[in-house]
């Protein structure tokens, strides 16, 4: 049976009045009945277009399908066959610009809704893992123990520099194939932005520990603390018995627009404020962690980063949270999605405004951003309309926290202190189509080679340099 319904079946949500001041989830997830009717929106298109937007090629209408006969772990199979990290996957990814914008029904309305049947279909699996697994898992412990003798990469040592989306799925894809991989992550806990970025109500952190924990179940061993290109270089790795190191570091260090004003008190950037929320639990009255309690907030940027902060600010007490950004609505890069929760939610969206400084007190605190009206002109490299400042048209927001969240620059230390590893154009690290940079022994991928981009792309990155270093690690020992 083929369901014609042209809109998606809508997903249970907290009220935008309550969820505005806590931290729970938005999006509350279908019930079964409501994810077989989505899925049975699904077309069965013989071309299978959808698959051609997920950069780990999960293979879609199968598992939708799937959902549909109501065969729900059947379906989580087949997600897990591809991606390391459905339940993040399900909730982050911006489905409309991957998966969804290729597929069929969105010609005569809404695309079927793939992400919250993942989201669903994962979070089914882990509500039930522990009965699934219950009757047999003494047979499954063993079978495991006998089957890594013989994979492929047994016996092998791997480094994974980076415990975010990229590194995660290498170091999970690797252990699938019985290398033994060490992960090393800068930071107290591993996740990457999926810890210290996307806030609590977006992606709770205790799936980021629950994947995180599946991996070391494979044998995946995670060293917190420890910074490669300080503590130890990536050459003193492979001296160490490393064969191969995957470099998946990421592009954290915050943009600044460098206007007057910007050293005043009450200005951070949008890394640091949702880091000490997010990974550092500012939000929890219990956690003892240094976080402004702003009353009137303005944030600068219009990606996800930007609603996050805003959304985050809201939630921490915040009387009024602006966005402010140079262009329309129709050019903003944030998911549809991110922008409808933060209208809901009553976030001031201030468009076509530039800032052009921060106004601070006699004491040195925020007590103003300085805007420009902006108008759009011709287009400009990326392909937007290129917004020009309206002369006189000044006037300031009365704040006393701006949060600049206007894109995060590459972190240069690994290769400037690793030995003869080249960047590439972009200031990241150098790499083929195979993730291999100039050393054949080192990979790369995700943001450290890109700059900032999505989960997913990372994801898929990681995916890519791990059939790299198998086929590498399988050639040396021909």
């Amino acid at each position: 049976m083929i369901n014609l319904k042209k809109e998606k079946n809508p997903m249970p949500e907290q009220d935008p009045a309550v969820r505005a001041s806590n931290f729970r989830e938005v999006a509350e997830g279908y019930t079964p009945q409501m994810a077989v009717n989505e899925a049975m929106r699904c077309l069965k298109c013989r071309t299978k277009p959808c698959t051609k937007g997920c950069p780990v090629m999960v293979r879609i209408p199968e598992f939708i399908a799937k959902v549909a006969e109501g065969e729900f772990e059947e379906a989580y199979q087949i997600i897990s066959d591809t991606s390391a990290l459905p339940r993040v996957c399900g909730r982050v990814c911006p489905q409309e610009n991957q998966c969804e914008g290729f597929c069929v029904q969105r010609l005569k309305g809404e695309p079927v809704a793939i992400g919250r049947l993942e989201r669903f279909v994962a979070d089914w699996h882990a509500e039930h893992e522990a009965e699934l697994e219950a009757a047999d898992d003494d047979e499954a412990e063993g079978a495991v123990r006998i089957i890594a003798k013989n994979l492929p990469g047994a016996g092998h040592k791997v480094a994974v520099v980076g415990a975010g989306p990229a590194g995660l799925t290498c170091a999970g894809d690797l252990a699938l194939k019985g290398y033994e991989v060490t992960v090393f992550e800068s930071l107290h806990k591993p996740g990457g932005v999926l810890a210290y970025g996307i806030p609590e109500f977006r992606l709770p952190k205790d799936i980021v520990a629950a994947e995180v924990e599946k991996l070391e179940k494979r044998g995946v061993t995670f060293v917190n603390n420890a910074i490669i290109g300080r503590a130890e270089t990536v050459d003193e790795l492979l001296e160490e018995g490393f064969e191969a190191v995957f470099v998946g570091t990421g592009a954290g260090l915050p943009s600044f627009m460098n206007i007057p004003g910007e050293n005043l008190l009450g200005v951070c950037s949008a890394n640091e404020y949702l880091t000490r929320i997010n990974l550092m639990k500012g939000y929890l009255p219990e956690y003892d962690t240094p976080v402004q309690k702003a009353k009137r907030v303005a944030v600068v940027g219009g990606g996800n980063v930007a609603m996050d902060a805003a959304r985050c600010a809201k939630r921490m007490g915040a009387e009024k949270v602006y966005i402010v950004y140079r262009r329309s609505m129709d050019e903003i890069p944030a998911r549809a999605e991110e922008i409808h929760h933060a209208i809901e939610e009553g976030i001031d969206f201030q468009l076509l405004k530039n800032p052009v400084s921060v106004v601070g007190d006699e004491n040195g605190y925020v007590t103003g951003l300085e805007c420009v009206e902006m108008e759009l002109g011709e287009p400009d490299a990326s392909g937007r309309r290129r917004p020009v400042p309206k002369d006189g048209s000044n006037f300031v927001l009365e704040v006393d926290c701006v949060i600049m969240a206007i894109g995060t620059k590459l972190n240069k230390l690994i290769l400037e202190t690793t030995e003869n590893l080249k960047a590439n154009d972009r200031g990241g690290i150098g790499t083929t189509d195979k993730a291999v940079t100039n050393r054949p022994e080192i990979f790369a991928g995700g943001d450290a080679v890109t700059g900032a981009a999505t989960v997913i792309l990372a994801m898929g990155a990681g995916k890519t340099a791990a059939a790299g270093i198998d086929e590498y690690i399988s050639n040396l020992n021909e």
